[in-house]
Order: C-alpha cells, then structure tokens, then sequence
C-alpha cells in the first residue's frame, strides 16, 4: 500500500506542541521561519514516499545479507541512500560549524517520521548516525570534530553505537571488550581494541564510504563494573590526516542476526582485534564512557519513541485503507441488508478510531518532548529538566503504543492480516523490536520511579503535573489523571520502598505518559478549534475526543497497579513460581 505522509497533522504538532514559532525567535533557530519548517516537511515526505517507501517491502523480504564478509542490501537501497545524502536531510539539526544546517532537533525528528514511516527498518541507519554526532559534539575533541563530524553530519559516513555483548545485554558494566593504549609508533597515542559486540544495528553496510563505531571496553586496571568503562571511535577504514580514507580497519561483522523484523536492518556481530591490530581512540575521559555514550543513548531513546509513531501511523494507514475497501456483512440493525465496508461495523470503527488517536497522541509527545530538547539547548533548564521526565515516557509508552497499533491493524484486517501477503503483519514485526532496544521499556520505567521521580528533590516532576492540571482543569478526566499521578508520585517518594517503586513502575510510567500525550492533544484541540470548519478539523476534533473520553480513563486505572508494592510478586519463591 502506498504511503501517504501525515504532512498535516505533524505541522500541526510541530507548530502546538514544539511550539517551532517561540523557537525560531532565538537567534540560533532564527532560520526555521514557518515557510523553511512547511519546505522541510512537505519535502521529507515527498522524499520518503517516493524513494524509501517503496523499498519497505522489498527490505522485508529479501533483507540484508552477509556474503564473502560484505554485508549486502536489496537492489534501490544504495541509490536511496545516495539521494538522502545529496537532498541534505541528514544535516537538517547537524552542527553549522561541521557543515549542518543547524536547525532545531524537532525538525530533524520529523526527518526520521517520515523516512520511518516509509521504511523503519532503513531508517534505523540515519537515527544511529544522528547519535553518533551528538556524542562527538558533545565529548569529542576539537581535533575529532574536525575528523570524523563533517562526514558523518552529511551522511557520507554512518554511525554504529557498540555496547551490548553476550554476557553484557542491559548491564554495561560486565563488558569484557579491551583497550590497550598504544605508547609508540604509527599509532602513539591510540588504543588497540579487542572484543566482540552483538545486536549492532547497521554495524556493517557498504551503502555510506566510513563506518565511525563507538564502542565501550575497558582499559586494563580499570575499576570494576560501569565506572571503569572507556569510549573509543574506531572506524571501519582508516582516516588519514587529510581526511582521506586508508586501509581498512581489523574488524568485521562475523555475522548477522536472523530476526522477527526489521530485516532489512544488518543488525551485526561485530568482532574487533583478530588479528591484534583493531586501532581507535579514546572519546572523553578515561572511564568516563557511559557519560558519553549516554548522551547519545538518550537522543537514540527520543528518536526510538519516534518509531512508535512511525509503525502506529504506517499501520493506521493501511488498516484504514483495507477497511475502506473490504465489503462484508450488513450494517447491524440496518433496514437495508446489503453487505457495507467494515469500516461502517461499530466494532471496527473502534479499532480504526484508537488507532487513529494513540497514533495523534504518541505523535504530540513526540513533538512536546523534541521541543523541550530545543529549549534545553537554548538553555531554558525547567525544559530541560521536562526533556529529561519525558525521554522514558516517549520511548516506552510510544514504542507500546506501535505494538498496539500495528497489532490492531492485523486485527482490521482479520485473517488476512495473519497472512504476509497484506503486509499488516510486517508492521507488528517490525514494531516489537522498539519496546526492547535502546534500554528495555521496564527500565525506561525503572529510570521514571528512581532517577527522574527525585529530580529537583521530587519538584520536577511535582511542578510539572501542577502545570498539566492546572492547563486541564475544564476536562475532567484528565484533570484527575494529573492528580492520580501526582497521587501515585507522592506514594513513591514518601511510603514506597525500592522495590515497591519498580514493581509499579510500568503502569506509573504509561500514566504518565498518557496525561503528557492528552494535554498536549488538548492544546492542538483549541487551535482547531479556531480554526474554519473542515473535514480535516472534524478528525481531529473526534480523535482526539475518543483519546481524552476513553484512552485518559483507561490510564487512571493503572493506578492500582502502580501503588500495588511488591509483596504479592515475592510471595511465591523462584522454584514456586516457575513451578
């Protein structure tokens, strides 16, 4: 099914809920005028519906291999790569001083909608990319970002981000990847690398000339654990002095993951030292790396909540369509007994309707979230500080939210969205990878109840549910949501033990997200609402509705489940439990 952009409702989000307009009255986003910001949308999604999406399902199908040591990609991808770069889409938020154009991180967001909606599994090399260049602007040296950043901002090199390992998944510290520093020739001053990663996406392509890794090792004496851990950048090929590239680098993808989805994505073992000889070079202090690595972590979460939306919106489209199309049954207690579209059964229109509005609503956080990103960057704190609650909220009720919807979509589409042919189930495929990488969701969750719970001794968090309820206080239902969270945060901070704030932790955190997601549709609700009639304007109106009327009740009864404590989980003992 063809992919038609959703360029209306995402100005509309990037305009309410990044509120793009305050931004471009800074000097430094004074170029995202509304005429640059309506160019850039309408053309990312004139790009990724004519060059990327229809590469989707080609890339499901025949997927990335790995043949003679090379990884290799269905025919259309090089060349779509090849346009992305020349268009300029890559650069859009990068650094003016490496050849970005600077633009606010919320358009470069929108960037990566579009190209994920189209293709989420290609999309996946850009967004690895994008955090690569946010660690080395953040943590490199000056003589790095003048290297590696002008390349990798255009897209003429990618990015990879190394951390996991077989013994090593969520807990960093138990790496056994090395870095031995280098005292004497060609490569004083450098380190050796030696170790082998898993699970690393687009770790080995030939559709960008460089692949810059930055992979975390230890030095040897290292204390134990996470503090002891190092980054380093080690290219694929060699970088030569005047920017040229050199011989190819001692490492290689030993193989590639045989996974539910996203197969077009070479997701790689990578090994690096086999024959000794692996070079890179440390980012940052040493032991310092997780700072580093974090920073790029927590762009790759926002922009891994971004696929939620991508997956909800492809999936809603198609399931639209079918249902549009598909002739079944009368209309229950219809005088004329003519088989309608199912689109016309109640049942089905709830489907569609939920579908339509969890993908609004995750959309709108998406859009709050980036601009609040924006602001921090400009130095506003209180924003940041709300970048930072809101980062676990987009990126694990996002992600959940394009299970759903994927999963619903199959549901529209009855038994022949259980069949491959229809293309609904490779959306749910591709979508239930987001929920586990970049951080599971339960520890996006964990880091809501621990780290951001107590931010500012509890006031982040407090101040901003007081601005949700006090904005809301006209809608009922999520004028009590704000209160039930601000409840349940209460409980954690004063009464809850550790383990009582985890084994609540997912339910607070969908709360959460879902009061953030219902306000900021409410705010996109009243400038519709000023607006002139339109069919446009009804869908929303109604969408958004059945979000506030149906989708914000459902989360307050979370909050049993988010005050429940931990007892109940231990009452068994593990061999009870597993029986």
């Amino acid at each position: 099914m063809p992919y038609s952009p959703a360029t209306a409702d995402q100005l509309l989000a990037i305009r309410v809920n990044a509120g793009i307009e305050e931004l471009a009255q800074s000097e430094r986003f004074a170029a995202a005028e509304p005429d640059m910001v309506e160019a850039i949308v309408e053309g990312i999604g004139q790009f990724a519906a004519g060059e990327w999406a229809p590469l989707n399902r080609l890339g499901d199908l025949e997927g990335a291999k790995l043949e003679n040591g090379v990884v290799r990609l269905p025919d259309g991808y090089a060349e779509a790569y090849v346009h992305y770069v020349e268009q300029g889409w890559n650069a859009i938020a990068g650094p003016a001083n490496s050849g970005g154009q600077g633009l606010p991180f919320t358009l470069s967001c929108n960037v990566l909608e579009n190209l994920g909606t189209a293709n989420m599994a290609f999309t996946l090399l850009p967004i690895l990319s994008v955090g690569a260049i946010e660690a080395l602007e953040h943590h490199g040296s000056e003589a790095q970002k003048a290297k590696y950043l002008p390349d990798l901002v255009s897209g003429a090199w990618s990015g990879t981000m190394n951390l996991t390992e077989p013994q090593a998944g969520s807990d960093v510290g138990a790496l056994r990847t090395t870095a031995e520093k280098i005292e004497d020739g060609e490569h004083a001053g450098k380190y050796r690398i030696a170790g082998q990663k898993i699970y690393i996406t687009w770790g080995d392509h030939e559709l960008a000339q460089n692949i810059i890794h930055l992979v975390l090792a230890r030095l040897p004496g290292a204390p134990e654990g996470s503090r002891g851990i190092s980054l380093f950048l080690v290219p694929k090929y060699h970088v030569k002095e005047d920017g040229s590239l050199g011989s190819h680098n001692d490492l290689r993808p030993v193989s590639l993951e045989h996974k539910l989805g996203i197969n077009a994505s070479p997701t790689c073992v990578m090994s690096y030292g086999d024959n000794g000889e692996c070079i890179g070079e440390i980012v940052g202090e040493e032991n310092r790396g997780l700072t580093a690595m974090f920073t790029m972590m927590n762009n790759a979460r926002i922009n891994v909540g971004n696929q939620g939306v991508q997956i909800a919106e492809r999936a809603t489209q198609q399931a639209m369509a079918y249902a549009r199309e598909r002739i079944q049954s009368a209309r229950a207690g219809a005088a004329d007994k003519s088989p309608v579209a199912i689109l016309e059964h109640p049942d089905v229109r709830r489907m569609l309707l939920r579908m339509k509005a969890l993908t609004q609503g995750a959309r709108a956080l998406l859009y709050y979230t980036a601009g609040q990103v924006d602001r921090g960057t400009l130095g506003d704190a209180d924003a940041r500080a709300r970048a930072e609650i809101c980062v676990p909220l987009l990126k694990a009720w996002g992600t959940d939210t394009g299970v759903e919807v994927a999963s619903l979509g199959i549901q529209v589409h009855g038994g022949m969205g259980f069949v491959e042919e229809t293309g609904a189930a490779q959306h749910w495929r591709d979508s239930r990878i987001a929920p586990i990488y970049e951080g599971t969701n339960g520890i996006q969750a964990a880091d809501l109840v621990t780290r951001k719970l107590g931010m500012d001794g509890g006031a982040a968090l407090t101040g901003f549910l007081e601005t949700i309820a006090r904005e809301c206080a006209h809608e009922a239902d999520l004028f009590a949501l704000a209160g039930d969270c601000a409840a349940v945060a209460h409980w954690m901070r004063e009464d809850a033990s550790l383990d009582d704030r985890l084994a609540g932790s997912v339910p607070f955190c969908t709360m959460m997200a879902i009061a953030v997601a219902g306000w900021q549709l409410n705010r996109q609700l009243a400038m519709v609402a000023a607006s002139e009639p339109s069919d446009a304007a009804d869908a929303k109106r109604v969408a958004v509705r059945f979000f506030l009327d149906r989708i914000v009740p459902e989360a307050r009864g979370l909050k049993a489940g988010a005050t429940g404590g931990a007892a109940t989980l231990y009452e068994l003992s593990a061999e009870q439990l597993v029986g």
